[in-house]
């Protein structure tokens, strides 16, 4: 059983990659919405990095940090960042640009946390201060493409089930989107079950690995 203190190290080098990872993907949601003609995430305040405004207090942050401390695997969720299709010009087509903005920004934020890690190897210090930073970049690259990786599958209500229905013939992205009332609980048995992690992890270190590369860690 862990200790406190173990915990405690835990949650801190787990909590800002965890809000950072999930803040800014749903940020870049509505980033995009709003470039493409829908205001509402930018009426709402949604676009922006403070994590009070996204927090879902059981998936932001009770459930990643949780999983952090029994799993190699972390996910978690936000509040959805609310998106009016009847804005855009191209509904679904439009729809499907908004849902890839959230894993793109968590592969640009994953080589942000890779780019610190790499000064903070070139500094040449070695203190206890700078091997924390250095595990939580580390925490950082991870959590940024399980998001990544796990919002790109093809099931809606996550970001791939919505890229899919964009490049789908309207007959058949609809009923296919009618999915999303049952596409969290096929998700979640998926995770109970230990199939998502057979599924994901591979994927997910594969690109940990190129990130890796690409910065020379």
């Amino acid at each position: 059983m862990s200790s406190i203190p173990d915990i405690a190290y835990t949650v801190a080098v787990w909590a800002a990659p965890i809000l950072f990872a999930i803040t800014l993907h749903e940020a870049a949601h509505g980033w995009v919405a709003n470039k493409l003609g829908d205001p509402t995430a930018k009426k709402l305040g949604r676009i922006t990095i403070n994590p009070i405004k996204h927090i879902d207090p059981v998936g932001t942050v009770a459930v990643p940090l949780f999983l952090a401390m029994i799993s190699p695997f972390v996910m978690g969720w936000a509040k959805p960042v609310p998106v009016e299709p009847r804005y855009f010009k191209s509904p679904l087509l439009d729809m499907a640009l908004v849902a890839v903005a959230g894993p793109v920004s968590n592969f640009i934020m994953a080589c942000i946390w890779a780019m610190l890690i790499k000064l903070a190897y070139l500094s040449m210090e070695t203190s206890q201060l700078l091997a924390f930073l250095i595990e939580m970049g580390k925490n950082g690259i991870i959590i940024n493409i399980v998001l990544m990786v796990l919002n790109l599958l093809p099931i809606p209500p996550l970001d791939g089930g919505r890229v899919v229905a964009g490049v789908l013939p309207p007959n058949i992205a609809l009923p296919f989107m009618r999915l999303e009332r049952f596409g969290m609980v096929i998700i979640l048995l998926l995770l109970v079950s230990g199939i998502l992690g057979k599924i994901l992890w591979p994927i997910v270190m594969h690109f940990v690995n190129i990130v890796s590369v690409i910065f020379g860690l």
